[in-house]
């Protein structure tokens, strides 16, 4: 970890135990705090039933929306082009890598549009080798 993050992260710490502090020994934002969150207690509900009627029910929603936002993330990055900056759907597996790459990307793709034939040779070419590769002796 850099220095300059190491700082960053400290005073990130200091502001959030200030802030701490100030909340816990500041009544009038401890007031405004419960009544807005829902912790303040009225007589005929019981403790923190406002809270999770109000804001705390919120928590759910919250915790839901960010789950399905980083499956689909996770889900976009496992499948689009690993070329960098490339959000393109990589189809095309590199041969010899582990990388997978959009026809924009991949070298064997035509940038115009493959014809039957091309692919037809594209495939003839990949199963010789796939068949020169088995049959050479092992070393």
């Amino acid at each position: 970890m850099s220095l300059r993050r190491m700082w960053w992260l400290l005073a990130l710490v200091i502001v959030l135990t200030v802030a701490a502090f100030v909340i816990a020994d500041f009544s009038p934002l401890q007031h405004w705090l419960s009544f807005h969150t829902g912790t303040t207690t009225v007589k005929p509900n019981p403790v923190f039933y406002n809270f999770w009627s109000g804001f705390g029910s919120d928590l759910g929603e919250a915790t839901l929306i960010t789950t399905v936002a980083l499956g689909v993330y996770t889900g976009v990055r496992k499948a689009n082009c690993h070329t960098k900056g490339c959000w393109r759907i990589g189809h095309h597996p590199l041969e010899g890598t582990p990388y997978h790459l959009c026809a924009h990307h991949h070298p064997d793709v035509p940038s115009g549009g493959a014809t039957h034939e091309q692919i037809l040779e594209h495939g003839r070419r990949a199963r010789a080798a796939r068949v020169a590769g088995q049959t050479a002796p092992s070393p």
